[in-house]
């Protein structure tokens, strides 16, 4: 989805990156307790070995996930 929004319709990775997490939570109602790392929220999130969010959009084949958190633990 990052390299759509990106590629088709002209999103800098940031704005695509946003539109995948925080926007997204906010859709679905969810802003006050997901879409991004804050106090109180929800620790749901990936670890990336990535050096910058223009790697999660133009990696095609790769896999840079280092890690996952879910519920404040360490999943992988």
């Amino acid at each position: 989805m990052l390299n759509m929004a990106c590629t088709l319709f002209g999103l800098t990775p940031e704005e695509a990156l946003a539109g995948v997490t925080r926007n997204a939570a906010l859709a679905l109602g969810l802003g006050a307790t997901h879409g991004t790392l804050e106090a109180g929220k929800d620790a749901d999130f990936a670890l990336w070995n990535i050096d910058d969010p223009a790697d999660l959009a133009y990696a095609m084949g790769a896999n840079p996930c280092a890690g996952v958190v879910k519920g404040g633990r360490v999943r992988a």
